[in-house]
């Protein structure tokens, strides 16, 4: 997730006897180039899969192993790193392991450590089909998230063993996805609904074209991912094609300003927040054609029709404790034409820019904004679009707090 730091937390990985264990120093090295302190513990089983060496290289720190080792530092390590713990992620999670943490069994340095912590735990399981699917580890598995743990679904494909079905371990970014949306920032949007949409709707002239624009969804999907970080309950409306991933929303797919508009409607109304970051298309073709418009000498013309303004309607419909968001994007007099949108629209907050401020726009990391409510104008510096995508979440925060 871009922008994510982990400076400051402490991360404990334990990595069980599975071959699935292979993945684990990718999520060790991630996490530890996001600025955690990655201290990893192994059974026994699982440095027949891959030398303690290379987690010890990759974190900086010792790999333990063992419980009674006497070259360790002279202090009770499994007390001591239990409370050093911001997190625990058991990856991959073998059917033995997750039994004996179930039922309080604490063997070996790694499930010792995990029975000592009072952190937050993640499990990965990741084993054979059918020894994922019996009844015995699917009990095991509701003891734990019983107990706080979070268990995270294993995927499926081919495994090791050559069986097909679940039981494969996540792929690496997704382990790394739930650590950080654990650890990256305090959960003070939790329990609110945010509804955000992102991208460039698309009106059809024909079977093969359409009128677009140039906005590619960054925007939008950065305040989704502010927002989830943040504990909010988000669905993203999402353009068709913008191809950009946002774990843990839930994603609702448009192509027309049509489409957006229903999904607008059947999502608001229960919401906390709205924010409307999609580029919506003004006009429309008048008339779609059944069949592709030959290309002939001389000009084309082409009627069009104005498209539902989702914005104005979410603004004269809003229920009171909704919080409306709205972009502008501007070529000129953007405070003046900005302001007059707010107002007109009865909106909360409005976030404009200017298209011709250089890093603000389309199609890049960073974005120039100004923040316009009905307290005034703040015009904040050149940034990246998730750092903006924060300042917006922390308006919403403050309405909330505010209605409180």
């Amino acid at each position: 997730m871009s922008d994510a730091s982990l400076k400051g937390k402490t991360v404990v990985l334990g990595v069980t006897g599975g071959i699935a264990a292979y993945k684990i120093p990718n999520v060790a090295h991630a996490l530890a180039k996001l600025g955690a302190d990655v201290h990893v513990l192994m059974t026994k089983n699982a440095t027949e899969f891959i030398a303690p060496l290379v987690f010890e290289t990759l974190t900086n720190n010792r790999c333990i192993v063992d419980t009674f080792d006497r070259n360790f530092q002279y202090d009770v390590a499994h007390v001591s790193l239990a409370n050093k713990a911001d997190l625990m992620l058991i990856a991959p999670a073998t059917a033995n392991v997750i039994a004996k943490m179930a039922h309080g069994l604490a063997d070996d340095m790694l499930t010792t450590v995990t029975l000592a912590a009072t952190c937050p735990k993640l499990v990965a399981p990741a084993m054979n089909t059918h020894m994922l699917e019996n009844p015995i580890t699917q009990d095991n598995l509701k003891t734990l998230e019983r107990y706080g743990f979070t268990v995270i679904p294993s995927g499926s494909g081919l495994l090791a063993c050559g069986d097909t079905g679940s039981g494969r371990l996540p792929e690496e970014s997704v382990l790394v996805d739930y650590v950080v949306r654990e650890l990256v920032c305090p959960k003070d949007m939790a329990g609110m609904k945010v509804v955000v949409s992102a991208g460039a709707t698309c009106e059809p002239m024909d079977p093969v074209r359409y009128i677009t624009n140039h906005s590619t969804g960054k925007m939008g999907c950065a305040v989704a991912r502010a927002c989830m970080l943040r504990g909010a309950d988000v669905t993203l409306l999402c353009a068709r094609d913008a191809g950009l991933r946002v774990p843990f929303v839930r994603n609702v797919p448009f192509v027309t300003a049509k489409d957006l508009f229903e999904a607008v409607k059947e999502n608001v109304m229960d919401a906390d927040a709205l924010v409307m970051a999609a580029a919506v298309a003004d006009y429309r073709p008048a008339v779609v054609a059944e069949d592709k418009v030959k290309k002939a000498d001389g000009a084309l013309s082409l009627a069009l029709e104005r498209t539902d303004d989702i914005l104005a309607w979410a603004g004269a419909n809003k229920p009171e404790n909704l919080y409306l968001c709205g972009f502008s994007m501007e070529t000129r007099d953007l405070i003046e034409n900005s302001t007059a949108k707010l107002h007109k629209k009865n909106l909360d907050l409005i976030v404009a820019n200017n298209l011709k401020v250089p890093g603000a726009g389309f199609g890049v990391d960073t974005n120039v904004v100004t923040l316009i409510s009905a307290d005034g104008a703040e015009s904040l510096p050149l940034q990246s679009k998730d750092a903006v995508a924060m300042r917006i979440a922390d308006e919403i925060v403050k309405h909330r707090k505010a209605k409180q």
